[in-house]
């Protein structure tokens, strides 16, 4: 007797009552695997970019934003910093590393990151091919803005002002001349710098410096010399005189004057975020707590995935009292088969194992076609983080966790099972024969 095929065809004999039950598992099933899938990409994805990072040093804002923009590269930063005001904190000896982040520009939404070799480096990323950045206006580009944007080693291309949402056709967009060239291109490496073009530093300065000193030429106005000769001579006097005091702060301090996004700092000891946060106090600079903020950041996420999961746990119910219903129905109008079957050698043990493998499929099928929607669900989901953030989910394979979920899937279709599983047991074949 081959209970398995006996099982089949006694599943498709009551299609409606097979495809309900199925597809309330597959429904619950699939939203709980894509929850996992959702929460173990994420949670690998932020621990990775924050790798060791304690504090962002960035404008006076929200602490979360200036997480998500400078460590995640996912929103707009609160604004820029003094360099000169910076380096009196980041100097402090309680500071290990401090990690230089300058941007405002993108190319085909991917965006321009002026940093040092520092920054790769703490992520240990390497270059696949080429070299890294060294001189202004040479980039080195990560393996998504390689991939996505068609951009290899010798590329050029040029700038635009603003984020993610400068859209390439923008006639309210500000497009720089100066271009930029590729001479580098990182591995892959599962962190930010994937979707990122980094340069350096003086690139961000001298393509924004040569914006504002384009703009202000154009709006200069022409001077009548005959007419204000001595009001201009005047005013000449006063003007080299400033250049002069200004090249001299220069002379002392050659970033005076320059401005940065933020800071990515590494401390030295565990006591240095209170002293660090004080020393930022009246100024326009803020510390922000990356473990803090990225702890608050996952428990708001977490609320919305408990609430989601918790769902996908009372349709899984409802799909297992489904199967409950359906195999105890079927016994009872299958009575006389399974009479029948016992008659023609079938043991009691077989029939319990016949209606037992009935739930096992049935509850199998669910799980399989549960992981297919949640697999569909999260291709869908990537491609519009992909499009949005850049960031994506690409590990498709069956984790442990799904493994318990198929296990525990399993143990519940048995426990549906059981109860019709014992009605056939405990059958009387005489009475049962005798009544039709």
């Amino acid at each position: 007797m081959n209970l398995l095929k006996i099982s089949w065809s006694n599943i498709r004999f009551r299609p409606l009552n097979t495809l309900l039950s199925v597809v309330l598992l597959a429904f619950g099933v699939g939203i709980i695997s894509l929850m996992l899938l959702i929460n173990d990409q994420i949670s690998e994805k932020f621990d990775r970019n924050i790798k060791d990072i304690d504090f962002v040093l960035a404008a006076k804002g929200s602490p979360l934003q200036s997480i998500l923009a400078n460590v995640y590269h996912v929103d707009a930063p609160t604004g820029n910093i003094k360099v000169s005001d910076a380096k009196r904190l980041i100097k402090n000896p309680m500071v290990e590393k401090a990690i230089p982040l300058a941007y405002g520009d993108n190319y085909e939404k991917f965006r321009i990151v002026g940093t040092n070799s520092d920054y790769p480096d703490h992520y240990g990323c390497e270059v696949e091919s080429g070299k890294m950045f060294e001189k202004p206006f040479e980039a080195t580009i990560g393996y998504e803005v390689a991939r996505d944007a068609g951009l290899k080693v010798g590329s050029t291309f040029t700038s635009v002002h603003g984020f993610d949402n400068a859209a390439e056709g923008d006639p309210d967009a500000h497009h720089h001349d100066k271009p930029f060239t590729v001479v580098g291109i990182f591995k892959q490496s599962g962190c930010a710098i994937d979707h990122l073009i980094l340069t350096p530093v003086e690139s961000t300065w001298l393509v924004h410096e040569h914006g504002e000193h384009h703009e202000e030429d154009m709006e200069q106005p022409a001077t009548d010399l005959p007419e204000h000769h001595e009001a201009e001579t005047t005013q000449l006097a006063d003007h080299a005189e400033d250049e002069h005091q200004h090249m001299d702060a220069e002379a002392h301090d050659p970033d005076e004057g320059r401005e940065m996004t933020a800071y990515l700092l590494i401390k030295r000891n565990k006591g240095a975020f209170g002293m660090l946060s004080k020393q930022a106090e009246n100024t326009t600079m803020q510390l922000a707590n990356v473990a803090v903020e990225n702890s608050r950041l996952m428990n708001n996420f977490g609320i919305g995935m408990s609430t989601i999961t918790a769902i996908a746990i009372v349709i899984t119910i409802l799909s297992f009292i489904s199967i409950f219903i359906s195999l105890y129905n079927s016994m009872k109008d299958r009575k006389y088969e399974l009479a029948l079957l016992r008659t023609m050698g079938g043991t009691r043990m077989k029939l319990f194992a016949l209606i037992l493998s009935e739930g096992l499929l049935l509850v199998f099928m669910g799980y399989v076609i549960g992981l297919l929607l949640s697999r569909t669900g999260l291709l869908i989901l990537s491609n519009t983080m992909k499009e949005n953030f850049h960031y994506g989910f690409d590990k498709l394979g069956i984790t442990f966790y799904e493994l318990i979920l198929l296990a525990i899937t399993l143990v519940i279709g048995i426990v549906a099972s059981l109860l019709p599983a014992l009605r056939a047991l405990k059958m009387d074949i005489s009475k049962t024969l005798s009544n039709g």
